[in-house]
């Protein structure tokens, strides 16, 4: 997203700030919407990259100016785990995708929710556009960048792979901690929870391991 300051904004490290204030349902709304983060200082000339046939015709000084006033935000909402949404293979290799967006709705609430607030941080409070120099910038399913999932941890062998210690179902003595363990993929960043639970398993796999030894030792 990006909105337009009544200031310029001459901010060259603009990624710094975040907020989670709605990540969870409250806030006048019955369900999670996501996380509201900045995002890199947007430049004139990544709006004739990023839609060239749309801004051809923009004299240059023109979208400098819009970059100069330019306040860039990255809106996440989580995408909640459907059994439909996956990838099969078929027995020549085929690969096939089938993919229906669960948080359209998410998404469109949290952005009436940051354009809301506009106003208490010195921007015209209408001027908040879909990167609107871009003309529209969602990330597709092919813009991935964060995997997860895949080998889901769960209760039940049926619906997942590795149970809650993120232990195969089937394997004693296998273990998975990175991202595809994850139910479904949050609305931030997976690196801080990929590690903490990695921490998890590996205090379980300590005490587990001086256990066994223990009782080694006792045989």
């Amino acid at each position: 997203m990006l909105a337009l300051s009544k200031d310029e904004n001459p901010t060259i490290f603009q990624k710094t700030l975040g907020l989670n204030d709605f990540y969870f349902a409250g806030n006048g709304s019955d369900y999670p919407l996501g996380n509201i983060q900045m995002v890199g200082k947007s430049q004139a000339q990544m709006y004739r990259g990023e839609k060239p046939g749309q801004t051809k015709l923009a004299p240059e000084w023109t979208l400098e100016r819009v970059a100069k006033h330019a306040v860039d935000f990255w809106l996440s909402t989580e995408d909640l785990p459907m059994p439909e949404n996956r990838v099969t293979v078929d027995g020549d290799g085929k690969l096939t995708l089938s993919y229906t967006a669960t948080n359209d709705k998410p998404k469109k609430e949290l952005n009436e929710q940051l354009k809301s607030m506009l106003h208490k941080l010195h921007m015209e409070q209408d001027h908040l556009f879909h990167r609107f120099a871009y003309m529209k910038n969602e990330i597709p399913v092919a813009g991935v960048a964060h995997q997860a999932g895949t080998c889901r941890m769960g209760a039940d062998p049926a619906t997942s792979a590795l149970n809650a210690e993120c232990r195969a179902h089937e394997l004693d003595n296998l273990y998975v901690v990175d991202t595809s363990v994850f139910p479904s993929i949050g609305a931030v960043n997976p690196a801080l929870t990929a590690m903490a639970n990695a921490l998890r398993v590996g205090d379980h796999l300590f005490e587990r391991m001086g256990t066994s030894a223990a009782a080694a030792t006792a045989a």
